[in-house]
């Protein structure tokens, strides 16, 4: 009988999930998105969390409202990368439009009824764009810097 191996500490841990293309599934995509980084002790609260959170907010919602292909689900796929200190969201959706950034005038309007979420979404997080994936639609991913802590506990994958 062969020797066990030993096994080293994870460092990337990955959560995937689809969600219905309502406001329902969006709030359940950013609850458990919240959920999950404090699993992987990024606690409930913190900088970090509230950072990812409101980056899987705003996309989770922009795939519902923008990106709602009748019929077709969102996912939400998180990866949190603990050597480089980093959590990457990406949201994938049905809807061949890709999205953009309002004009540096419309930024400025309080009229404007659209285009904050993806405003937000580059104030906070450190890296985003759009990609397009296999089927239809195209993912939209961001990638936020995170807290290392010094010690840090087991983490459940």
């Amino acid at each position: 009988m062969p020797a066990p191996r030993a096994q080293g500490a994870v460092t990337v841990s990955v959560f995937a999930q689809r969600f219905s293309a309502t406001r329902r599934g969006a709030r359940l995509a950013r609850r458990l998105a919240t959920h999950r980084l404090d699993l992987w002790r990024l606690p409930y609260g913190s900088p970090a969390s509230d950072t990812v959170t409101l980056v899987v907010a705003e996309l989770a919602a922009n795939a519902v409202l923008h990106g709602r292909v009748p019929g077709r689900d969102f996912e939400l796929r998180l990866t949190y990368d603990r050597t480089a200190g980093l959590v990457r969201v990406e949201v994938s959706d049905t809807h061949p439009g890709h999205p953009e950034l309002p004009e540096p005038a419309v930024r400025l309007s309080a009229d404007t009824g659209s285009g904050r979420g993806l405003l937000l979404v580059e104030a906070v997080a450190d890296r985003w764009g759009v990609v397009g994936r296999t089927g239809p639609g195209k993912t939209v991913w961001a990638e936020c810097a995170v807290f290392i802590p010094c010690n840090p506990r087991p983490v459940k994958t």
